[in-house]
């Protein structure tokens, strides 16, 4: 990014976010503006296709807490239009009273010792934007963009983990011209003016101030003959799909982070980072706590008064057998071991059955004159007994 995106640009404002929002408010508002604005959803729109690459630059600066700070710190320095240099001498480094109570102070100090005795404005805006010193003709690589995206599982598969293909659309070098920014056939010629470098220097009070390039706009190149898909900028939107490997055991909204997946870097720097948001369908017969199943298994009267080995279901294995002790009461819960959740040591959580005793709805004369006799054999027992107390308080 070039000294110009900022002290020009407000990232802020691009994502309407407050200067001192926290990351997760960042977050937000981005994802909120990039579906809006994702090219997927605006076919042959071009003004959102430019707001969208507006959005992912504001994000990629304020989403990293280096590039924020270093962005503020250039903004708050830089950002007033004008600089006040005591002394006017090449050999000062400090500035004039920008400082709270018009205290002087050292560049070295703000950038880290980057600025030294001796050293231009254009040394420190070199090692703050990542470039060489002016008149270089290097440029540093760059990161790509973070990329984010989401995706919806069933129930088995968030529990025993899955591999799903990910459709992705992020900037990246034009293919058509491979990055150049030149058409086909013709190549890209060294700037005359910056030979290269991106950069120029201004002279302001015996400091070299660097700055963008005007005419090769910081790319250290003239395009005379633009590639018509790109524009002459090198980049143009990139879809590709990848295969992601989502964890077992990964919860409803739980946001996954696949280093290197995101966008590909400029210039060899490395690619940025796929985040993926996922979404879990719930289950007809399994609930989840934790990193337990969960599950209601209905019984009846006879099964749970004289107790019965009943079958249980598992989540994609085999049915186990659960032993129901004489006398069990709805709603008690049993534990069967390692048929949960896959942890992340490998070990499983437990899957928790729930007792419930089913009331049959119709009965036919022998199983009423059965209900009948045991009601008259047990008329003695009131398990309500003591609810209508007047003496309880």
């Amino acid at each position: 990014m070039s000294t110009k995106d900022y002290l020009e640009k407000d990232f802020y404002k691009v994502l309407g976010v407050a200067k001192d929002a926290p990351s997760d408010e960042i977050k937000k508002a981005y994802r909120k503006l990039a579906r809006k604005h994702h090219p997927d959803a605006n076919k042959g729109n071009t003004e959102s296709e430019d707001r969208f690459k507006e959005i992912s630059e504001a994000y990629d600066v304020l989403s990293d807490d280096t590039k924020r700070r270093e962005y503020d710190e250039a903004r708050a320095l830089f950002g007033t239009g004008g600089l006040r240099f005591p002394g006017g001498g090449a050999g000062g480094a400090r500035m004039g009273p920008t400082g709270p109570g018009g205290a002087t102070f050292d560049l070295g100090d703000l950038f880290g010792g980057q600025a030294g005795a001796g050293a231009g404005l254009g040394d420190v805006l070199g090692g703050l934007f990542g470039r060489g010193r002016a008149g270089g003709t290097t440029q540093a690589p760059r990161r790509g963009a973070d990329v984010e995206s989401e995706v919806t599982l069933s129930f088995t598969e968030a529990v025993e983990g899955v591999t799903v293909p990910l459709r992705l659309t992020s900037e990246a070098a034009c293919g058509a011209c491979h990055g150049t920014g030149a058409k086909a056939g013709t190549t890209p010629r060294v700037c005359p003016t910056c030979q290269g470098s991106g950069q120029t220097s201004r002279n302001a009070g015996g400091f070299a101030f660097a700055e963008p390039c005007r005419d090769c706009r910081g790319r250290g190149l003239i395009v005379d003959d633009p590639c018509p898909v790109c524009h002459g900028s090198g980049r143009a939107p990139s879809t590709r799909t990848i295969q992601a490997r989502i964890p077992a055991g990964v919860r409803d909204g739980q946001r996954i982070r696949l280093k290197g997946k995101g966008a590909p870097g400029e210039r060899g720097g490395p690619g940025g980072d796929l985040f993926i948001v996922v979404h879990v369908s719930p289950h007809e017969l399994f609930g989840r706590k934790d990193d337990n199943l969960t599950l209601t298994l209905p019984v009846t009267f006879p099964e749970a008064a004289l107790g019965a080995e009943v079958k249980v279901p598992t989540l994609g294995g085999q049915p186990v057998t659960l032993r129901i002790p004489a006398g069990t009461t709805s709603g008690r819960t049993f534990r069967v071991r390692g048929k949960g959740v896959t942890r992340r040591d490998g070990a499983r959580g437990d899957l928790l059955v729930s007792v419930d005793v089913a009331v049959p709805q119709k009965l036919n004369g022998k199983a009423r004159e059965a209900l009948e006799a045991y009601r008259e054999a047990t008329s003695g027992e009131d398990p309500r007994s003591g609810l209508l107390d007047p003496k309880r308080g």
